[in-house]
């Protein structure tokens, strides 16, 4: 740490100018923006824009995932002094990442939610900047995805997750965390063939052809040759990487609305995600982080360094193919 930084910076995601590089000031003071990055609205330069979508009406179980991306920026504040750890790339030096803000939406008329943040992504991506998302409630993937989706063609989805979330619904206009990538199949969103769940934990017969590796799965073969399983499967394709909580055990991410025991210990899911580095990655959400349902923290912590990781994906992306 520069001690004569730690001592005078304060409020580094709202000074003028900007702010580049890792942050030394107080872990527990100042504006929280997402590792400390400037808060702002204006994409000019900008590679990776963060940005919170706190809704969570789609919920079947637990509310409270609209308070999550509060939390993840809160929590971000540890990991700011330090480049990610394992890597050989400071995302944060390297490149122009900014704090975009939240979404603006009426709460009240859910219906209108879907192409709001649908336009707000495609906002992001018009300007030539990439986007990562903290949630929120999983649902919020399907109107980011229709916004990738009309920029890059069907996509390859990544998915660490409890759940399929494919159940089937054929009313598009029905808002449900449960059966948002049935429809991104149907809408040619995403390409089953070329996706990949982790994780998964619970039933769902029909898998529209996706591809699974379940929490059992992960646990015998290990993080290390899950991790090049997902590569053969995903190739150079481009891919949207969403990362629901649930993934994790409900003993390292309790603060989740349907959490489901027998999953993914921190320790696997660091390593899976540091040894994707190479994966043509171009977008990313952090989904679920429901803090009312963690009293220590630890969801949100988690979450945090997650949207780190993935972070640290697309960046390694951006540098290998300039």
């Amino acid at each position: 740490m520069a001690l004569e930084d730690a001592k005078n910076q304060v409020d580094t995601a709202i000074q003028a100018g900007g702010h580049k590089g890792p942050s030394f000031e107080n872990t527990f003071g100042g504006v929280t923006s997402f590792l400390r990055r400037s808060y702002t609205k204006d994409l000019s330069g900008v590679d990776l824009a963060v940005t919170g979508v706190p809704f969570d009406q789609a919920v079947t179980n637990r509310p409270g995932t609209r308070l999550g991306p509060r939390a993840i920026r809160e929590a971000s504040a540890l990991q700011a002094p330090d480049a990610p750890y394992g890597w050989d790339i400071d995302p944060v030096s390297e490149y122009n990442v900014v704090d975009y803000g939240d979404l603006a939406f009426d709460y009240a008329d859910i219906p209108s939610f879907p192409a709001a943040l649908t336009a707000h992504i495609t906002g992001i991506l018009d300007a030539g900047v990439s986007s990562l998302c903290l949630g929120g409630d999983h649902y919020i993937s399907f109107p980011i995805l229709r916004a990738y989706a009309a920029k890059f063609g069907p996509l390859s989805l990544l998915q660490f997750d409890a759940h399929t979330d494919t159940w089937r619904d054929d009313d598009m206009s029905r808002v449900d965390h449960g059966t948002m990538f049935y429809k991104a199949v149907k809408e040619g969103l995403i390409d089953p063939k070329r996706s990949v769940q982790v994780g998964i934990r619970t039933t769902n017969e029909d898998t529209l052809g996706v591809n699974i590796i379940d929490a059992r799965e992960v646990h015998s073969i290990g993080p290390q040759a899950t991790a090049q399983k997902i590569k053969a499967i995903l190739g150079d394709y481009q891919t949207y990487l969403t990362f629901d909580i649930d993934g994790l055990d409900p003993a390292f991410a309790p603060g989740t609305g349907t959490p489901v025991w027998g999953g993914l210990s921190s320790a696997q899911a660091s390593i899976i995600l540091r040894d994707l580095a190479g994966i043509n990655m171009v977008g990313g959400d952090v989904v679920e982080v429901s803090p009312p349902f963690d009293t220590t923290g630890a969801t949100a912590i988690a979450g945090a360094h997650v949207a780190t990781e993935l972070m640290c994906l697309w960046a390694w992306n951006k540098r290998a193919r300039g």
